[in-house]
């Protein structure tokens, strides 16, 4: 009887975190524009910007 290989484990991407410019906030729960997949805020309609996209420094 052959032992089938375990999977690995699949890793776990963090959410990612979205900022609304505008609103000065950080936008948990945005809309996604079903024609062009833009991401934007439920509060102002700005297109959001990603955590990764910030410029810090």
């Amino acid at each position: 009887m052959e032992i089938a290989p375990k999977a690995a484990p699949e890793a776990k991407k963090p959410p990612v975190v979205f900022y609304c410019p505008v609103c000065a906030t950080e936008v948990s729960d945005p809309l996604i524009c079903g024609d062009c997949s833009a991401v934007i805020c439920r509060r102002c309609g700005t297109p959001l910007e990603s955590s990764d996209e910030l410029g810090m420094g």
